[in-house]
């Protein structure tokens, strides 16, 4: 079993401690349960795929769930019929619970049952108030509501004529 002690990180960043504890969150629920398998897709820039490996299972047993940006895949399989009488039992349907932490702005898209694969699709979509932007240069005194001013007044000669 492996452990990260992530202390010497605690000293030396300031307001990154929600990251530090999700890191750890992760290193636990990991290192609990692989099952059921899954593989996660980079497809496009802002576009993300998660694979869940249900063999067995039917839409009808599974559920998926997003609650502050934990994405919960729970899989409750029926019981068995008692009258079948195996010899060798290598399909697992045993019941599960994966959970995926999602960045912020990460959002799931859609979900697809195919060939026994759970296909969820993510997005991340960042507000446009958080994208970067370009901030002009002025005057110390100078707001970016006069420099919209002064952009306005120059489309305009009539405001030249004014002036004078």
């Amino acid at each position: 079993m492996r452990s990260v002690d992530l202390t010497p990180l605690y000293r030396s960043i300031v307001g990154f401690d929600r990251m530090a504890h999700q890191i750890e969150l992760a290193a636990r629920q990991d290192a609990a349960t692989g099952w059921p398998p899954y593989n996660i897709e980079h497809v496009a820039e802002d576009t993300y795929r998660i694979e869940l490996a249900v063999a067995g299972f039917g839409p009808g047993d599974l559920d998926i769930e997003l609650k502050d940006g934990v994405l919960t895949v729970v899989g409750k399989k029926a019981p068995a019929d008692g009258d079948k009488r195996y010899l060798h039992r290598g399909i697992a349907e045993r019941g599960f619970e994966r959970r995926f932490q999602l960045a912020d702005h990460v959002h799931v898209t859609g979900a697809d049952l195919v060939n026994g694969l759970l296909v969820i699709d993510l997005v991340r979509e960042v507000p446009e108030a958080l994208k970067p932007r370009k901030i002009a240069i002025g005057g110390a005194a100078n707001t970016g509501t006069l420099i919209e001013a002064e952009t306005a007044k120059a489309d305009d000669p009539k405001a030249d004529d004014q002036a004078a």
